[in-house]
């Protein structure tokens, strides 16, 4: 019998390098401090610090520096409230059961309002459930100490090569964003195109990203900064070129593009001043015409050093001022319906776990809330296919926990095969959810039996608590709170359908065309968005996965409606004829029916629209992806 699909997307290591430098910061992290415990005659507090280290070995997952240093400093405060509050009602019972509720009820909240604070949420939870389930050594301060001690043993190991590396990840992920919109322009006019264009839109957020939460807290526009941003924003008009030559154009059969992009992105890494020179072949039309003006204004701003400041548009908005930004996410956490609804999930499954352990004797009882609160984040999959996953991945470990267990003597032999184990976490995390699964829980298990000395006879407790606590949140996390995902989601592509209509109908109003960009990108986020959302839903069981695979086809086609308005946009800057309003306000009709009939529908079925027009004209194409947008998903009211 074959396995569902479902499962399968889970237990399928994804194809992505492993992080060779975070495997060898995991393995200096995690063995160290046993080794200095074990010299000093504390293993229990070695153990300790190297539970810290754990958490920020997960947590380290950024690029940039800068974000590297939030992403790991910051849930260490966090961390160390968490163990503090679990010390204080360690063996108090019913009180123990009523704070760790309300822990988890904060934590959740909190983890909807960014990365940081998710894993913040996480580790608040995580500690304090570990410090009310483990007795911990020495006074109520040290455990907390200590482990924080762990996660900025991480930090600094982590920090080291900043001086010399500062703006590397910045201009790595420029680099690799001009890389991927030579594969795109490669695949013009190839079925690759649209995974190619999904790649560029992939690398254009995350690149965005580092440079604006950068510059963020530069609170400047000093010369380097500006010039990467400079030479972000002109991937931009490289990409709607790309559009229209993926339609019109014969950039897949001229390798000459491709590899002076490839060029262009060797000179962004290197930091070259000194512009090539191209050899572009003629243009045989406005599509290649735009392809070459762009390739070459491109080369301009890449190889010039001193951009214009006054110039240079953010394409995504200047980001708020941290006061704005910390009010904004207060006003998130309190009014946000997903984040009380997340909040008392979790709360609820970890309310039920900590009673059931208080009323029926389970051996560290602590590890049932533990599975609760990794298979409950909501940032990482489905809940269905993660909680099964978890018991696979904890089945898998407990293996290599029981040999490890069996046969290494505690001591000194711990030191190499920490070591061993902890080089996993990085190496396997990056494959899937149970192989990171199956790649902490030995390591998990090693340190507590430093810390309570039960041996092997921790291993089968732990596979029992496991499934308990999956259980738990497939009844109460799960079965109890029916996720209508595709009306979510089938508002959020509504929404990115009406910016599409209006995306079209400035694209040919008049709209300067920074607005235009900074309309397009947003665009492409949102259906990039919508897209993880889709892909998170496939991964569920029936009807949940089969509905979403229903639904897909319908954004492939928003993000190709996108594209058409583009290369029509692109066609007429560069010598095309420009349609009629009235051709174009008819196309944007018929989009924003299509979005108001998808917020109020659950049911697709094909209608047929009616878009007459020219069919030689430069909208030609857009009609008839609008037309195959409407025969996809035209929905059928509720009833």
């Amino acid at each position: 019998m074959t396995p569902p699909d479902w499962l399968m997307h889970g237990l399928r290591p994804a194809s992505v390098p492993v992080p060779k430098a975070a495997v060898g910061r995991a393995a200096v992290a995690l063995a160290a401090p046993l080794a200095v415990g074990l010299a000093t005659g504390h293993p229990e507090y070695g153990a300790l610090v190297s539970m810290g280290a754990l958490a920020g070995v997960i947590g380290d997952t950024a690029d940039a520096y800068r974000m590297r240093l939030l992403n790991i400093a910051v849930p260490q405060f966090f961390g160390a409230v968490g163990v503090t509050l679990g010390i204080l009602v360690h063996g108090e019972g019913w009180l123990a059961v009523g704070a760790l509720t309300l822990v988890a009820l904060v934590s959740g909240m909190i983890s909807s309002i960014g990365a940081v604070a998710s894993v913040s949420g996480l580790l608040l939870l995580l500690n304090a459930v570990v410090g009310a389930g483990l007795p911990m050594p020495g006074p109520w301060w040290k455990a907390p100490l200590l482990l924080t001690l762990g996660g900025l043993f991480v930090l600094v190991l982590t920090l080291l090569a900043w001086p010399v590396r500062a703006r590397v990840p910045e201009q790595g992920a420029v680099a690799d964003t001009y890389r991927s919109v030579a594969a795109l322009l490669a695949a013009a006019g190839t079925t690759d195109y649209d995974a190619r264009r999904q790649d560029v839109t992939q690398s254009l957020n995350t690149s965005y990203d580092l440079i604006l939460a950068r510059r963020a807290r530069d609170h400047g526009r000093r010369g380097r900064l500006v010039r990467l941003l400079a030479q972000l924003n002109v991937v931009v008009p490289l990409v709607e070129a790309a559009a229209a030559a993926h339609r019109y154009g014969r950039a897949s059969r001229r390798p000459e593009i491709a590899a002076a992009v490839r060029e262009l992105a060797d000179s962004v890494e290197q930091g070259r001043t000194t512009a090539p020179e191209f050899v572009l072949p003629e243009p045989e039309g406005p599509a290649d015409r735009a392809v070459n003006s762009a390739l070459r204004h491109a080369s301009a701003v890449v190889h010039r050093t001193d951009p214009d400041p006054a110039g240079v548009d953010d394409r995504l908005g200047r980001p708020a001022a941290l006061g704005v930004r910390a009010r904004q996410a207060a006003r998130n956490v309190l009014l946000s319906e997903p984040s009380w609804r997340y909040g008392l999930r979790l709360a609820l499954c970890i309310g039920l776990a900590q009673t059931l352990v208080s009323l029926i004797p389970v051996t560290r009882s602590y590890w049932v809330a533990l599975t609760v609160t990794f298979v409950l984040k909501p940032d990482f999959g489905s809940v269905f296919s993660r909680a099964v996953l978890r018991a696979l991945g904890t089945a898998a470990g407990l293996l290599v926990a029981a040999a490890v267990l069996a046969v290494v003597e505690r001591g000194w032999w711990d030191v190499p095969v920490m070591m061993a184990l902890a080089a996993l976490i990085p190496a396997f995390s990056v494959k899937g959810y149970a192989f990171q699964t199956a790649a902490i829980t030995p390591v998990i298990l090693m340190l507590s039996d430093i810390l309570n000395h039960e041996g092997f006879y921790l291993v089968l407790p732990r596979l029992v608590d496991s499934l308990i606590g999956c259980a738990i949140v497939l009844v109460a996390g799960y079965a109890l709170w029916p996720e209508s995902w595709h009306t979510r989601i089938a508002d959020r592509l509504a929404q990115c359908v009406e910016d599409t209509a209006h995306y079209v109908a400035s694209a040919f109003g008049g709209t300067g065309p920074s607005d235009r960009a900074h309309s397009r990108r947003r665009i492409y986020r949102d259906l990039s968005s919508v897209r993880s959302e889709f892909q998170r839903a496939l991964t569920e069981p029936p009807p949940t996965g089969t509905r979403a695979a229903a639904w897909w086809p319908l954004v492939v086609a928003a993000e190709r409606i996108v594209d058409a308005t583009t290369a029509a946009r692109v066609r007429v800057d560069h010598g095309a004829d420009a349609p009629g309003a009235t051709e174009v306000a008819e196309i944007e009709r018929q989009l924003r029916e299509l979005a108001e009939g998808l917020r109020s529908s659950e049911v697709l079925v094909e209608v047929r629209a009616d878009l007459p027009g020219d069919e030689e004209g430069v909208l030609a194409p857009l009609r008839q992806e609008v037309r195959a947008a409407r025969a996809i998903a035209s929905p059928a009211p509720r009833s």
